[in-house]
């Protein structure tokens, strides 16, 4: 659970548009901002499997609707929140922020019902047969 926390604290400070204005304007902080992707990365490649799928819906639950909204608030916003990019840039980041939201969900959905369907096959398999 550590770990899908961490990855949860940095997207989230990721999203905020000040961050991004100052990761373009200054050289360390683009590189902690890479490495604190790399990092993430590989907590979630660690406690993703560990977590379990109602831990991992949990994580799914929480951070993809976030993503959206913040997604939604870049499209809607009539000013530009990020200095370092213009109204249509941000619009666009905005689509791609919800895109990437509703994938990852659906992505996440599809492998979570195929892990269920192969252990009911699985125990269906086991199970003796009283015909």
């Amino acid at each position: 659970i550590a770990g899908l926390v961490g990855v949860a604290g940095v997207l989230a400070v990721l999203m905020v548009p000040r961050v991004l204005d100052l990761a373009l304007r200054d050289g360390a902080i683009e590189a902690a901002k890479g490495a604190a992707l790399v990092l993430a990365g590989a907590a979630l490649r660690l406690s993703w499997r560990a977590a379990g799928l109602v831990v991992q819906g949990f994580f799914l639950g929480n951070m993809l609707p976030m993503t959206a909204v913040v997604g939604q608030l870049y499209i809607d916003a009539p000013l530009r929140l990020c200095n370092a990019y213009l109204l249509d840039d941000q619009a666009r980041l905005g689509q791609w922020l919800i895109a990437l939201a509703v994938l990852a969900a659906l992505g996440w959905l599809a492998q979570a019902g195929w892990v269920m369907a192969r252990r009911e096959g699985g125990s269906a398999l086991l199970a003796p047969d009283h015909s």
